[in-house]
């Protein structure tokens, strides 16, 4: 039996490696993202290493079209990420070698080992929500990645605005009236000149991003009825924020709908930093 490979493909870092198929990791490396050529050619050269690979998971920053059939499957649609969009990722690695590879999102990776091993082992249905440079969802429903049209892109729901929040917006598409665009890192750092890093547990800021935070939740909860939402990426790292987002989403909620306890229901990752490449193992 050979190896498995995987692929992290973050708009920032790439993290590449391989492991046995009980997912111990043989090696691993990772080094910026440059353009989609440039790129491609240090992943190739880190798994020319090896010759024995059975299968590879992709999980990649997006918008990537996921749908098979479709003439854009396995590429990278438009982003603003330079020398990405209209790059045929995957068919530069089947170009390389024919194995089977899984391709999918970076949140939908991470979401996925969270799932499989991680905060929502023991459930069918949950929400994973990656809130760090941008802001993602990996939906997992009855066992099962949701997926329509293409991959959902549930960081780009509608939201109330804080009271006390000006902030214009970091969002170049939806301004201020975005999840992404008011609860986004670079969105706290350009309101508050400080990244959630540097940011104290009595500032205002965690107010406000709770706030958001909590709406997301009750908007998966009342349109997807997940028995967890498992929050990862950098600003979750913060812990004033859990309970800050619970006490806000049974505000919100007005007793509306009978939810598991808080506590057990809106959680932090398990896995860490390592859940992107376990997800693309586990897939």
């Amino acid at each position: 039996m050979g190896l498995l490979g995987a692929i992290e493909a973050g708009g920032t870092k790439f993290v590449v490696a391989v492991a046995d198929h009980d997912y111990n990791i043989v090696e691993r490396t990772s080094f910026p993202t440059l353009d989609g050529e440039q790129t491609l050619k240090q992943v190739i050269a880190f798994f020319d290493q090896f010759e024995n690979i059975d299968a590879i998971g992709i999980a990649a920053f997006g918008p990537i079209d996921i749908v098979e059939g479709s003439k854009t499957y396995g590429h990278v649609l438009d982003t603003p990420k330079r020398g990405w969009s209209g790059y045929d990722f995957l068919g530069a690695m089947k170009a390389w070698r024919d194995i089977p590879y899984y391709w999918t999102t970076d949140v939908n990776g991470a979401g996925w080992a969270e799932f499989e091993t991680g905060a929502a082992k023991d459930v069918q249905n949950m929400v994973y929500l990656t809130v760090g440079t941008g802001v993602g969802a990996g939906i997992v429903s009855g066992g099962r990645f949701v997926s329509g049209y293409g991959h959902p892109e549930a960081g780009h729901i509608f939201l109330q605005k804080h009271p006390k929040d000006t902030y214009a917006g970091h969002c170049p598409f939806h301004g201020d009236n975005c999840l992404e665009g008011l609860a986004a890192g670079p969105a706290i750092e350009e309101r508050w000149q400080m990244s959630a890093k540097e940011l104290p547990d009595d500032h205002l800021a965690w107010e406000i991003e709770a706030f958001y935070l909590a709406q997301a939740a009750l908007d998966y909860t009342m349109i997807l009825r997940p028995e967890k939402i498992v929050f990862g990426g950098g600003v979750p790292h913060r812990e004033i924020l859990f309970p800050l987002i619970r006490e806000q989403f049974a505000k919100l909620m007005s007793d509306y709908l009978a939810v598991p306890d808080l506590d057990d229901y809106i959680v932090p990752v398990a896995n860490g930093d390592n859940a992107g490449i376990l997800g693309c193992f586990y897939l």
